[in-house]
């Protein structure tokens, strides 16, 4: 049973991330190569601003804050879910290769299958939840053990081990493409939020919509799953089944979300730590948190980013890497 208090402390972090995202939103709606001025954003959200306003806002500014949003929000859960299921607080999709394998994915479906303009923005994180499912697959095999189960640590060495080669596949792949489909590629790999426009909202919600609500609801059993093999065997839970729909879902969250913002690492690792900090290791308790936590994160990397250098800025999971690397350093050492 939760304590009360606990449940009260949850509750009023989330009203707290919820402000904090919404301030963000605002500062990030005025901020920009042309700013709009904050008494004017307003009236502008509510048609009464000039041609130009409402421009910067609906077409350029407000379509990429939601994306980036939630975007964060996927790669946290993602995150939530894969260091529940492996036991391994250094488990991230971008750390342990399933970006990379998604990166792949989505390389070979822009550089050689024929697109058409209409479809090409749902198909993209379809064709990233396979190559990311291929890849969280082999990882899993190559992880996996008869006689201990899934080994954690195997599991982050050999995401590493993936990840690095599928970057040299990557550079094998886009060697002998067109420059400007290279330049796409490259600015993926960096994680420049490209999918900056409403049709990626409608491609990435759904995913969200669906793995929220299911990740909740499965909240117990990846309380189990945390625990060691033999207790998660003992209380009756059928562990590899369980473990598996889990990490489709992970898998599909992280798809979805680098489909359209690029290879983003670290969202997925920082997100559950800061959350778990704050109220516990219960993912009934942490998970709402990180998910706020994540969109927060990566709206806040992306607003730095574009607004250090005119008129490109830097890429968000540039950004994103500079907070994380270090992160990722303390966590290893004190872990």
């Amino acid at each position: 049973m939760i304590q009360k208090a606990i449940i009260r402390k949850q509750r009023l972090l989330v009203f707290a991330c919820l402000a904090l995202i919404v301030a963000t939103v605002i500062i990030s709606l005025g901020l920009g190569y042309s700013t709009v001025s904050y008494d004017r954003i307003l009236p502008t959200l509510l048609g009464e601003g000039s041609f130009k306003e409402e421009f910067i806002l609906f077409s350029i500014r407000l379509p990429r804050i939601i994306v980036t949003l939630l975007a964060g929000m996927a790669l946290a859960l993602s995150g939530s879910i894969l260091q529940s299921i492996t036991r391994n607080d250094l488990a991230d999709p971008g750390i342990i290769g399933i970006n990379s394998g998604a990166g792949v994915a989505v390389a070979l479906f822009f550089l050689f299958l024929p697109l058409e303009a209409g479809n090409f923005v749902y198909l993209l994180p379809a064709a990233a939840f396979v190559g990311a499912l291929l890849t969280a697959g082999l990882i899993y095999l190559f992880s996996f053990n008869k006689s201990e189960g899934l080994n954690p640590t195997r599991l982050i060495l050999t995401g590493v081990g993936f990840s690095t080669a599928l970057s040299g596949v990557m550079i094998v792949i886009i060697s002998s493409a067109e420059r400007a489909k290279v330049d796409f590629i490259a600015k993926w790999i960096a994680g420049n939020v490209w999918g900056a426009d409403w049709p990626f909202i409608w491609a990435i919600l759904p995913w969200l919509a669906i793995l929220i609500p299911f990740t909740l609801y499965k909240a117990n059993q990846l309380n189990i799953l945390g625990l060691s093999e033999p207790v998660s065997i003992g209380v009756g839970l059928p562990v590899e089944r369980e473990r598996i729909k889990l990490l489709l879902a992970a898998v599909a969250l992280a798809a979805s979300a680098v489909s359209v913002t690029g290879g983003i690492a670290f969202i997925g690792l920082m997100a559950p730590h800061i959350a778990k900090a704050m109220v516990g290791p219960r993912n009934q308790l942490f998970i709402p948190i990180a998910i706020l936590v994540g969109g927060f994160l990566l709206l806040l990397a992306d607003t730095i980013g574009r607004n250090v250098l005119d008129p490109d800025g830097i890429p968000a999971g540039i950004v994103a890497s500079l907070i994380g690397v270090p992160y990722f350093a303390y966590l290893i050492l004190k872990k």
